[in-house]
């Protein structure tokens, strides 16, 4: 059982739930798929079923639902409460999201993430490879492996990445480089701690006071979130700054 809104939600409710709690992207290196893997909380799937993305606030169908055994796929046409289906993704998903019938709307509470303790910036070596770049940096961020950031008003060209270990650096660069193609550049930043913007207005870029070593930055949601390079700079922007409030990077 899930907690949704507050509720906990049966498996034998008859009222189709799941949410996505994994991604992976070039599962078939030919193909350069993108596999969303759902897990069933409640009710029953059938194929070409609609359904509702509360995230994306939209309805779709699920045309070729498979199920997943090592190299083998499976096109399946029902599934129930406890399966685990995996759906061909263009990038619609995120991990943590919630698909229901769309009759009877709900959304799951976020899936546990644990922040990022390690920054580097990131670029290209080679500019003419900027597609390659982002579409591999924003697919394996959207797997929840790595944390992409951007500083506010620029583009892709370079991104923050972070990460719970320094060994996610390496495995990066190496999927950067054999599934994407890209050379990548690393540098080293020495930021330790990520906090969320709350408690002012955060629908433009706020205006804040912030030592010379805290970003401000913004997540491939466009949220507003700043890294810090201590506690000390923590508690300074929260007494330079009133109302703000600065939230743990716990649940997506």
């Amino acid at each position: 059982a899930r907690i949704a809104d507050g509720e906990t939600v049966s498996p034998f409710d008859e009222s189709f739930s799941a949410f996505v709690f994994k991604i992976q992207a070039n599962m078939n290196k030919a193909h350069r798929d993108r596999v969303t893997f759902l897990r069933i909380c409640s009710g029953k799937f059938t194929r070409d079923m609609e359904v509702y993305h509360v995230q994306g606030d939209k309805k779709m169908r699920l045309s070729q639902p498979q199920m997943m055994m090592a190299e083998n796929r499976e096109i399946i046409d029902e599934a129930f409460a406890g399966d685990i289906i995996g759906v061909f993704d263009p990038g619609l998903f995120a991990i943590g999201d919630t698909i229901c019938a769309p009759n009877k709307k709900l959304r799951f509470e976020g899936i546990p993430t644990f922040a990022p303790e390690h920054f580097a910036r990131i670029r290209h070596k080679d500019t003419m490879k900027r597609k390659q770049f982002v579409k591999g940096v924003m697919q394996i961020a959207q797997e929840g492996a790595i944390q992409i950031f951007h500083e506010p008003e620029t583009g892709m060209e370079e991104v923050i990445v972070g990460v719970v270990g320094v060994l996610q650096f390496e495995v990066f660069e190496h999927r950067m480089r054999t599934e994407y193609n890209v050379e990548i550049i690393r540098e080293p930043l020495s930021y330790q701690y990520i906090r969320w913007i709350g408690g002012i207005p955060t629908d433009k870029k706020p205006k804040l006071i912030i030592s010379e070593d805290t970003k401000l930055v913004q997540d491939f949601r466009d949220q507003y979130l700043l890294l810090f390079t201590s506690e000390w700079n923590i508690r300074w922007a929260l007494e330079k700054n009133e109302g703000l409030e600065l939230r743990d990077f716990s649940k997506n």
